[in-house]
């Protein structure tokens, strides 16, 4: 089937079998791979991508599904090549820890209701010595399911 998509902004003509997922048309014909494929059933949240503004599992989501909407990837969150407030400081705060999911935490917490408190959070971090005593304070939970909001939570004693 012809299929008309726009991912970051850019229109794409695509013949595509109706039953590819959309994170498998991201990484294997857009070659977008900021979106990784972790558990493929949904559970992990490293496939996270924004459809018209919300957040979706791109491995559960039909491509055909996204004809007319707008969908963003990792790629498309920096402006002119300028990170967004989030990208900036979960780099400058060690917010990383192997990396595979970081853009799905990211595109998780762009997407919440809770994103420049996320950052500030975040940035609240600085000058910690490292990510394992920041993360003795702080726990960054990103949302890796649709009812589950993204947050940064205080150790509680």
């Amino acid at each position: 089937m012809n299929l008309r998509l726009t991912v970051n902004g850019r229109g794409y003509t695509l013949d595509l079998d109706p039953r590819e997922s959309l994170l498998d048309v991201l990484r294997e014909r857009l070659h977008l791979t900021g979106t990784k494929k972790g558990c493929d059933q949904g559970a992990c949240g490293a496939c996270t991508v924004h459809i018209d503004g919300r957040r979706v599992l791109s491995c559960l989501t039909l491509a055909a599904r996204c004809e007319g909407k707008q969908v963003t990837t990792i790629e498309g969150v920096s402006a002119d090549a300028e990170l967004h407030p989030l990208q900036r400081a979960m780099i400058e705060h060690d917010g990383l820890q192997c990396g595979y999911c970081t853009p799905g935490q990211i595109m998780s917490g762009i997407a919440g209701p809770a994103c420049d408190e996320i950052t500030r959070l975040v940035k609240q971090l600085a000058g910690e010595p490292s990510h394992e005593e920041a993360t003795a304070e702080y726990r960054l939970r990103p949302r890796v399911h649709p009812r589950t909001e993204a947050r940064v939570q205080p150790k509680r004693n």
